[in-house]
């Protein structure tokens, strides 16, 4: 079978069982990210970094009623904000970076939160993964946004080799096709929370076993030696 054939199938499969309608609007989605607006979905993005997208809703929906602007943010105290979101990992951190973005944001783009990659990645606290969600989401432009399931997955899939977040946003670039790059992520993440899970996937109920080179190689080796 030929790469293209390969990744095709891949994506045939994903489109049937988690189609376009339910991955295009993933706010509306039970455990994604909650926002209303472009500045909160930065936000809640930044305090998502190694937290689940469940307790980071815990804590915007207060938050987001706190400091309803741009410009209350970006004049928080920082001690405050850190109890704020003390319940994130890493609260001290995001509390300073979020200030500084805000500040940033307010300074150089009116307050308005940018559309381009190289502007996003020079925010405190916003590496490619973030921007990406942004660009995406908000402004609809293609990007594939690499966090814990896509890679996995991917590297399940056979569409990368590597454990290096940029090296696998690069690898998915080349192999899908760009009207595929926004929804891959949401569906990969439903996909990998349901089913192909880091640490016990369920092979035997998953729809790519046929076409997944972890998942068939899984399987062989736990088939009885009288039929390998």
């Amino acid at each position: 079978m030929t790469v293209k054939k390969h990744v095709d199938g891949i994506l045939k499969i994903l489109n049937e069982h988690y189609p376009k309608e339910l991955v295009d609007h993933p706010k509306e989605l039970p455990g994604f990210l909650n926002y209303n607006t472009p500045f909160e979905l930065l936000i809640a993005t930044i305090l998502s970094a190694q937290c689940t997208d469940e307790r980071v809703n815990i804590v915007t929906e207060l938050l987001f009623k706190k400091y309803p602007s741009v410009q209350s943010f970006a004049t928080a105290d920082v001690t405050e904000l850190e109890k704020d979101i003390k319940s994130i990992v890493f609260c001290k951190k995001k509390a300073q970076n979020i200030i500084d973005t805000a500040k940033t944001i307010l300074r150089e783009y009116d307050g308005q939160v940018p559309n381009e990659l190289s502007k996003l990645i020079k925010l405190a606290g916003v590496g490619r993964k973030t921007a990406n969600v942004v660009i995406g989401n908000i402004y609809k432009i293609p990007s594939i946004v690499v966090d814990t399931h896509v890679k996995r997955i991917s590297k399940r899939w056979g569409f990368t080799r590597s454990d290096d977040p940029t090296k696998v946003e690069y690898d998915l670039m080349e192999l899908l096709p760009e009207d595929n790059w926004i929804s891959y992520n949401i569906q990969l993440i439903m996909h990998g929370r349901n089913i192909c899970v880091a640490k016990k996937p369920r092979c035997l109920d998953c729809m790519f076993i046929g076409c997944c080179p972890y998942g068939l190689s899984k399987l062989y080796k736990e088939l009885p030696e009288e039929v390998k």
